[in-house]
């Protein structure tokens, strides 16, 4: 029989693991959302051990799920990613076909404008990032490709682009202006998402 003394890593066995295994999820998780909410903040630059005190654990457990930056800033991007697309659904519930495209190219709009600020360590070459434009792509092209499809089927819009090119234009369209102005990405790409939508009225006969 183990003594009361004796650690809790004396235990063996599949049992004495599994907690192991979820409290390092949980931190991993507190992790990724406390970098999100400092990068936000500051800047990828930001101290680790801001983070780490953001996420109440020790600056040690970072490194252990995190040993390079780059590791912690690709998993912002992916939990973003991964947000971002996940709202597709919640549209499609809640809204129209063609309503649930306009504020999901809107949710996504926000997604770039936030990357702002990871945009010069995404593209630094690290090897951390490598995989991010396929996750990007697997993950963003689907949600948007299910909503279009819906819309296009209910007649309310158009199959004019196809989603992949779609995301690549808002991407550009969020640019950052001359004057910093935020809202100007927004209008464009409503004007966009307004392009696509199917013109039901036809056009009068001529003569009467």
């Amino acid at each position: 029989m183990m003594s009361q003394s004796e650690p809790d890593g004396a235990c063996t066995g599949a049992s004495a693991e599994r907690p192991i295994r979820a409290d390092a999820k949980r931190n991993e998780a507190k992790l990724i959302d406390a970098a999100r909410v400092i990068f936000g903040r500051a800047g990828v630059d930001a101290p680790m051990r801001e983070i780490a005190e953001e996420a109440g654990v020790g600056v040690g457990t970072l490194y252990r799920r995190f040993p390079q930056r780059a590791d912690l800033i690709a998993a912002v991007f992916r939990l973003e990613v991964d947000a971002c697309a996940g709202s597709a659904k919640a549209f499609a519930r809640d809204y129209g076909p063609a309503e649930a495209v306009d504020r999901w190219m809107q949710r996504y709009v926000d997604f770039i404008l936030a990357k702002r600020g990871l945009a010069t360590s995404l593209h630094s070459g690290g090897s951390a990032y490598a995989p991010l434009p396929a996750y990007f792509d697997a993950h963003l092209e689907p949600a948007l490709t299910s909503l279009l499809d819906a819309a296009i089927e209910a007649g309310e819009m158009r199959a004019v682009i196809p989603p992949r090119d779609l995301l690549r234009a808002v991407a550009g369209l969020c640019l950052p202006s001359g004057d910093g102005d935020p809202e100007q990405a927004r209008r464009l790409v409503r004007l966009l998402v307004e392009g696509l939508r199917y013109q039901s009225a036809k056009p009068s006969s001529s003569g009467g």
